[in-house]
């Protein structure tokens, strides 16, 4: 199973944490995108660190950093785990996962 996981605000954190987790334990593949305020998430130190874990399973939209969280943490920092892109990675996601959840 392929999981992909789309949050489009912050406050959806421990929901994508918990899936990301359970999917992972499960065997399965999962990724995850962010974008609109969810871009905050790169913010959370719990999100960070399951995303380090896993380089690639988390891509951001660049356009949605730049408008809800410039300043707020350095690209150069989170460019190996996190995959920065646009909605293209977005569409990429939903056409190669099994499920998408949309928060």
């Amino acid at each position: 199973m392929r999981l992909g996981i789309v949050i489009t605000d912050e406050a959806f954190a421990a929901h994508a944490s918990g899936l990301l987790d359970a999917a992972f334990a499960r065997g399965w593949q999962a990724q995850c995108f962010l974008t609109d305020t969810g871009v905050s998430l790169l913010a959370d130190a719990g999100f960070l660190e399951r995303a380090r874990a896993r380089p690639g399973t988390v891509t951001v939209c660049e356009h949605s950093v730049e408008l809800h969280a410039a300043g707020r943490f350095g690209r150069e920092a989170l460019a190996g785990p996190i995959v920065f892109g646009g909605q293209y990675q977005n569409a990429q996601l939903a056409h190669l996962c099994d499920r998408v959840l949309v928060f």
